[in-house]
């Protein structure tokens, strides 16, 4: 879950939610394939729902291996996404700038493309990609009213957490209805190979991360208290 800190006119106890998928779909190019040609992939961010994100986000940088032309690539406006071919995997950073009234800094995201799949052993097929996902959250604790008058009836945005008694600022109307579908990828050339994250699903993943994380406390206690009982022992030891 990645905090973004806002810096315009701040809504206290009150943060947005935005949840997104980053990741890459991967075909082999099977009979077409060359040496330095096997894969065509596009590497991507959109929306958990695949609704539109850019009423939040306003460019998309894409950083790939330095042998390909023109490495650093911009998306200027949704969807946020970059095809390209090759035959080697690579750690691409991304980095997300957003919309003026939303947050001054840029969020950085990194995904290792993969074109191969886990199953060395396994024959690659031209019909089924590799598809590799990750699911996050970016949230704005403390947005601005205008982020907050401007995104709150969004499909894409979530509310988890307001204050009792708080007042919504009045939606700000959308003029044009057509540019809010223009990034909306539930009608994606891609989208049948999507991944779909449920909230479910989430929950317990957080849950069993939470268990992690408490057992490794645990674990650290344990440690800090053994360090601590071997030095009393040595001052003991050492006292005359």
């Amino acid at each position: 879950m990645a905090f973004v800190q806002n810096l315009n006119k701040k809504l206290k106890d009150v943060e947005i939610s935005i949840p997104i998928v980053y990741g890459n779909v991967a075909f082999w190019l099977g009979k077409k394939a060359s040496e330095y040609q096997s894969h065509k992939w596009t590497v991507y961010v959109r929306g958990a729902t695949n609704e539109d994100l850019g009423v939040v986000i306003k460019r998309a940088v894409f950083q790939l291996h330095s042998s390909f032309n023109n490495p650093t690539r911009a998306v200027e406006s949704p969807p946020f996404e970059l095809s390209e071919s090759g035959w080697g995997e690579f750690e691409i950073a991304i980095t997300l700038y957003f919309h003026a009234d939303v947050c001054d800094k840029p969020l950085n995201l990194y995904h290792h493309l993969k074109l191969y799949p886990e199953d060395e052993s396994g024959s690659m097929s031209t019909k089924k990609p590799v598809v590799v996902e990750s699911y996050d959250e970016i949230v704005f604790p403390e947005p601005s009213d205008s982020f907050l008058a401007r995104v709150q009836n969004h499909p894409a945005v979530t509310l988890p957490r307001l204050p009792v008694g708080f007042t919504l600022p009045p939606p700000v109307p959308i003029e044009d209805t057509s540019k809010r579908k223009r990034g909306d990828t539930k009608d994606h050339p891609l989208a049948q190979w999507f991944m779909n994250f449920s909230e479910a699903d989430e929950l317990l993943q957080l849950a069993a991360a939470r268990q992690q994380v408490q057992a490794h406390i645990a674990k650290l206690k344990r440690q800090i208290s053994l360090i601590d009982g071997q030095q009393q022992q040595l001052r003991s030891t050492s006292d005359p």
